[in-house]
């Protein structure tokens, strides 16, 4: 038997006993990063990196949760399990299992783009590789992160000039906080929604320093909006909590943004192509850097992305799970009640 298999709970270390990100509780549960379709309640014992079990804890509750550094080995019953950056947000990692010489890297989801806030991505060799394609079309091309952050703060300058608040819309955990890095905070003050700010509060609790924010309320004077930032959750977007805002302009920060008819759908003004997942050029980049030659494809465009590495000479099938992406970060039903308070 593979050292690891598929089942109907998740991806499974059997001679371990041990899951990969499991979608339905298990006993042991190893967790890539924080995001809703990775990290699930129910399971008995989580693990995961140092810097992601901060935000894996608030959002799942009181659950027992072991951590290890980045590199660490932890050995159960002869396997070898270690944590590798993913670069996708705070404490994301790929999953390194060895077993007798036989390796499996496990990558949740990941980015090749240094976003200077999470842990820079590390290639990691092995035989077998599971991967995402959330982006796993040629069309799916990013531009240099400098210049979607020029691109959005032009746009709040304009916006500024005239006296309308700026809203740009972001996943609270990961897309939010990568977004206030790039903002110019000289432009004026940046509010942020209750999901998003509560989120913030975790992660400076643990040292990480942030640009600072406002979180939006009632209490605070419609009037002092107008030439100033927002960021909301998608999920805001259409919703009374925008009434506050009046005249407001709307940027929606996302990999969709590459298609046309995206932005509509978000009822966006604005479209800027910002993803924490690689683009079609990483994913085949990252794939090559491991050396594998067995590629399991999840998540995105699974079949299609599987075709074209078959026919680059890999040996590659595509698997059905629950994990969903971009799409699953936008969490809306909790945000909506994180934004009642608000």
């Amino acid at each position: 038997m593979a050292l690891l298999t598929f089942t109907d709970r998740g991806i499974f270390c059997e001679r371990a006993n041990v899951y990969i990100d499991p979608w339905k509780p298990v006993d042991y549960a190893m967790i890539t990063h924080g995001h809703a379709d990775h990290s699930r309640w129910g399971s008995k014992h989580y693990l995961c990196t140092r810097t992601a079990a901060p935000v894996i804890n608030y959002r799942l509750g009181d659950v027992n949760i072991e951590t290890v550094e980045y590199g660490e080995v932890k050995t159960i019953n002869g396997v070898k399990f270690s944590f590798h950056p993913a670069g996708h947000i705070i404490g994301s990692a790929q999953i390194r299992v060895e077993y007798k010489g036989e390796i499996w890297v496990a990558s949740g989801d990941y980015k090749l783009e240094d976003d200077g806030l999470s842990e820079a991505y590390e290639p990691v060799k092995c035989q077998h590789f599971i991967t995402e394609s959330t982006f796993g079309l040629p069309v799916y091309r990013w531009v240099p992160q400098e210049e979607v952050f020029a691109d959005i703060n032009d746009w709040w300058r304009a916006n500024k000039e005239d006296n309308q608040v700026s809203v740009v819309t972001a996943y609270a955990l990961g897309k939010a906080q990568r977004l206030l890095q790039g903002l110019d905070p000289s432009l004026g003050t940046i509010y942020t929604h209750g999901a998003i700010e509560n989120t913030n509060e975790v992660i400076r609790a643990q040292g990480i320093d942030l640009p600072p924010t406002v979180r939006v309320t009632q209490a605070i004077d419609k009037k002092e909006y107008p030439g100033n930032m927002v960021i909301a959750t998608p999920g805001a977007v259409g919703q009374t909590w925008m009434k506050k805002f009046g005249r407001a302009r709307v940027g929606a920060a996302s990999g969709w943004m590459t298609l046309r008819g995206a932005r509509r759908r978000r009822g966006a003004d604005r479209g800027f192509v910002l993803s924490d997942h690689c683009d079609w050029p990483s994913l085949l980049e990252a794939i090559d850097l491991t050396g594998a030659d067995n590629i399991y494809v999840t998540h995105g465009y699974t079949a299609l992305f599987s075709k074209y590495l078959r026919g680059l000479g890999y040996n590659a099938v595509e698997l059905e799970t629950e994990y969903e992406g971009e799409l699953a970060e936008i969490e809306t039903k909790k945000e909506e009640e994180e934004s009642v308070s608000t």
